[in-house]
């Protein structure tokens, strides 16, 4: 079995894997680079996509599916499986990141879609490929690819200690590509969401908290310690989210539809309110909060930030400028978490995808067998890789 590291590896963003075996060939996620530009926006395809069999999305966050629209012209024209809810999700997600002249002559192609259920094993010629609740967003998934011979489990974004969501156990694989979103950081889900409880409480009086639409925005309702209000725009796809019991914990459903049934609703037009407001997205490249962090920026509104901030984005220069705090909400996993996952998949060779060097570092010394060496643009096997 062969892989390309297409995007995620040595970096953050563009997230994108192919596997292949024989003649049979397959991509796993499309994503864009939120702060690069040119080439470096999307995926290293680097030539024909002839080929590729099949695209599979993990979901619908744009660092996993924002370079569709450019695939599709380039000339792809495989199936596209998803679930629902990546299919859903992933409409507004190409509105906000795709290229404007690609999304006008590709846009979402809904008719091309082939549904799949969290657990459904796949087919694409001798590829066999599981799927798994992420316990990232609803509908998320990761993917284990088993050619007969050899297995490579690819995590996408997963979160084995959410508050909210079930992820399933990853298989034993001889290849495991691992999450590395947050390097070694050893703080658990809960005493960041107690920390973000605690800042809010301090705030209660009226503050912004910028989020993407899916995942970290039912973490943070579960988070918050009292009122709040939300951007009218995200109500339905929240309400939608909480309906999805089978994604979330047990008695989690019931918990955030009462809190949601009593959030405010809050429009552009509105006065900024007297108490905490949820907007998309999380780093205000797009949606209300590209338009709500400049004017809280300006009248010294209270913002936090509990994600992931590119370089140069509007949330990661108001951060610097002292006028946002940052405290990390995890929607990936911690240490504690991606060594589970590392030892019930039978302790094998690992790659960390969407990390930087120096992160991967730190967390080779919990996880020996993890390789720091791989880079985007490079091909690799799953026997060179068991044996370094």
């Amino acid at each position: 079995m062969m892989l390309d590291l297409l995007g995620g590896f040595g970096e953050k963003g563009r997230t994108s894997l192919a596997v292949s075996s024989g003649s049979d060939r397959i991509l796993l996620d499309v994503g864009i680079k939120v702060g690069a530009s040119g080439t470096e926006y999307y995926p290293a395809l680097n030539g024909s996509l002839a080929g590729i069999d099949a695209l599979f999305v993990s979901h619908a966050h744009e660092d996993h599916v924002g370079a569709l629209s450019w695939l599709l012209s380039r000339g792809y024209d495989g199936p596209i499986f998803m679930t629902a809810e990546s299919r859903d999700e992933a409409p507004a997600t190409l509105a906000a990141y795709a290229d404007p002249e690609d999304l006008r002559k590709f846009p979402f192609p809904s008719d091309r879609i082939e549904l799949f259920e969290p657990g459904d094993t796949l087919k694409s010629g001798s590829l066999a490929i599981r799927t798994g609740r992420s316990g990232h967003v609803v509908g998320g998934v990761w993917f284990a690819v088993d050619d007969g011979k050899s297995s490579v489990a690819y995590s996408a974004d997963v979160v084995p200690d959410s508050n909210v969501f079930v992820m399933d156990r990853i298989p034993c694989c001889d290849l495991l590509v691992l999450d590395a979103s947050y390097g070694a950081d050893p703080i658990s889900g809960s005493a960041r969401a107690q920390q973000i409880s605690q800042w809010v409480a301090r705030h209660s009086n009226g503050c912004l908290l910028p989020t993407p639409l899916s995942g970290r925005s039912l973490e943070l309702i579960a988070a918050l310690p009292g009122p709040f209000a939300i951007h009218a725009g995200m109500r339905s796809s929240l309400e939608a989210q909480v309906g999805a019991t089978g994604a979330l914990l047990p008695g989690v459903s019931e918990l955030l539809r009462r809190r949601l049934l009593d959030a405010a609703d809050w429009a552009d037009a509105d006065p900024l309110p007297p108490m905490p407001l949820l907007a998309d997205d999380g780093m205000g490249e797009a949606g209300p909060s590209s338009r709500l962090l400049p004017r809280a920026g300006q009248t010294g509104f209270p913002v936090l930030l509990t994600g992931h901030l590119p370089l140069g984005s509007p949330g990661d220069l108001l951060h610097k400028a002292g006028r946002a705090d940052w405290v990390r909400m995890p929607t990936h996993p911690t240490l504690s978490g991606n060594v589970d996952i590392w030892e019930k998949a039978g302790r094998p060779a690992a790659l960390g995808h969407s990390c930087a060097s120096d992160l991967l570092g730190d967390l080779q010394n919990h996880i020996p067998s993890l390789s720091t060496q791989c880079r985007t643009g490079q091909r690799i096997t799953v026997p060179e890789v068991r044996k370094t």
